[in-house]
């Protein structure tokens, strides 16, 4: 079995966008929750991705988003950069911009709105990569494209050196195995994990890293987890992603809500608590969470030894 060396792998959280109270991008507040991550050990950023709001804001926004994590960062880690868009053309585009503000990737979804076949979907993706300048990752997410990628096409094209990695968020842990193990012999390719609560468990069938979104929350958590696993002590790792599972429960808050909105409003309400982010707004038509909201999340902030 050939040496795995990806380049990008480990503990990448997709970065929370704060907001200010009338919808503007908070800067001084994500330039602390960059801080507040890289202080908490993460490996890289993901910046414009679900958990971004991306698909909520302005192109002018998202521009202005990627430019503070890159600035706040400063190059200690990689930033990989979200284009999330509907077609191939505008895919590029948003790569263009991402290039030039200095992302070190660039990740893609399929295609959505439109109706798409398995054929245009592969060559969606060998058009940004030739046209990118950058690396290319695969975001396997069907439940806001509906399509869900096919392992077989994900390892043709990491094998022909068009994709440098898939973020999986697709919920099928079996897709998810097949690929891990199509990968052992793909020593640049990186598969990750977009599960906040199974983190253990992908790590052990071969994952090369997650991109929790409650990373935002308690990075310091997802990388003691890595470290476990890193260090072959399983027990320890599987006592960390308890912890880590217990303290996700913050998504179940609110009712009656979109889970975008749910999570989202989680993560930022337990940020808001944490004194990292100033608000916990939200993009319209999202609400941000309400003061019993908040206190349920505080309670659980308190119960994981978070505050």
């Amino acid at each position: 079995m050939t040496a795995r060396r990806p380049a990008f792998s480990g503990v990448v959280p997709p970065v929370v966008t704060p907001l200010t109270a009338d919808g503007d991008i908070d800067v001084p507040s994500l330039e602390r929750l960059v801080g507040f991550l890289l202080e908490g050990g993460v490996d890289g950023l993901f910046a414009l991705g679900s958990s971004s709001e991306t698909a909520y804001l302005t192109e002018a926004q998202r521009t202005r988003v990627l430019e503070v994590v890159i600035g706040a960062n400063a190059g200690q880690v990689p930033v990989i950069a979200g284009c999330i868009e509907t077609t191939t053309n505008r895919v590029i585009e948003r790569a263009a911009i991402s290039r030039e503000s200095g992302a070190d990737a660039v990740v893609a979804t399929a295609p959505f709105y439109t109706r798409t076949h398995p054929v245009e979907i592969e060559r969606h993706f060998r058009e940004i990569a030739a046209a990118a300048e950058l690396p290319l990752f695969a975001y396997d997410i069907p439940v806001c494209v509906h399509n869900k990628l096919d392992t077989a096409m994900l390892l043709r094209l990491a094998a022909d050196g068009v994709l440098a990695g898939v973020k999986d968020s697709s919920g099928d842990d079996v897709a998810f195995r097949y690929l891990c193990l199509g990968a052992r012999e793909l020593p640049d390719f990186a598969v990750l994990t977009g599960h906040e609560v199974v983190v253990d468990g992908a790590l052990l069938g071969g994952a090369d890293g997650v991109v929790p979104g409650l990373g935002n929350v308690d990075p310091h958590g997802y990388r003691r987890l890595a470290d476990h696993a890193a260090a072959g002590d399983w027990a320890a790792a599987a006592a960390e992603q308890d912890r880590l599972a217990r303290l996700f429960e913050i998504v179940t808050v609110a009712k009656d809500t979109s889970g975008t909105a749910a999570g989202l409003g989680a993560f930022k309400t337990a940020l808001m608590l944490r004194g990292i982010i100033t608000t916990n707004a939200m993009s319209t038509p999202m609400t941000a969470y309400d003061a019993d909201q908040t206190a349920a999340v505080a309670a659980l902030l308190d119960r994981a030894g978070l505050r």
